[in-house]
């Protein structure tokens, strides 16, 4: 699959030198899925959001897996150097400079798991944070020492998911961490949906991790 052909959305920010948010979207879902989210939670940004292209019964999804919660790992491995190599391109596409336009991911369940892998296997995309919203422990690998250095990560997870283990987030971020990065793990009061909380918590990282000076 070349950038051309790869289905995605691009949405230019109205306003010079704004962030960049990579949307990657649940299962079933397409590139449209996380726009309204990510306007509230992130005025102003520019939006990439490139659609998964595994289909699973005619669902979109960023990677095959083997049943509920079983997965390839050189499936995910695969999947996650290809989006890769679409993000470099569209930033070089799209003149998305991380300099001028810091780049973050907001992912949704088998997005977030992909958006996870990036980080663990893919350290030169340049994100400097990422909110993964249901994710779980798909590749049980480390991210290597030091390659997420200054990078910020929030998990929100719920405690009664039925599709999430509890005990995946937390490892979740032991292997974010083996790279140096800050993570926040949060377990909220909800299933596997999104609630209200998950709003507030997303606004309230990127507004310190983009506009710090005007963070609460």
């Amino acid at each position: 699959m070349t950038f051309s052909s790869w289905p995605h959305l691009f949405r230019p920010a109205p306003q010079p030198a704004a962030p960049t948010l990579l949307l990657l979207h649940g299962t079933g879902g397409n590139e449209h899925d996380l726009v309204n989210l990510a306007d509230r939670v992130a005025p102003g940004a520019a939006l990439l959001a490139p659609r998964g292209l595994v289909s699973e019964n005619g669902a979109n999804r960023f990677f095959a897996r083997l049943a509920e919660g079983r997965f390839d790992p050189a499936e995910v491995v695969a999947r996650a150097a290809q989006l890769a190599a679409f993000i470099q391109e569209a930033l070089r596409h799209y003149d998305l400079s991380p300099a001028r336009h810091p780049l973050c991911a907001l992912g949704f369940s088998n997005g977030a798991n992909i958006a996870a892998a990036l980080l663990q296997l893919h350290p030169e995309i340049p994100l400097a944070g990422a909110v993964l919203l249901r994710p779980m422990v798909v590749l049980d690998q480390p991210a290597a020492p030091g390659s997420l250095a200054g990078r910020r990560v929030l998990l929100l997870n719920g405690d009664h998911d039925p599709i999430v283990p509890l005990d995946h987030p937390p490892r979740l971020a032991t292997l974010l961490r083996a790279g140096g990065a800050e993570v926040t793990d949060t377990l909220l009061r909800s299933s596997h949906g999104l609630v209200p909380d998950d709003l507030a918590h997303t606004t309230s990282f990127f507004q310190s991790l983009l506009n710090p000076a005007s963070a609460p």
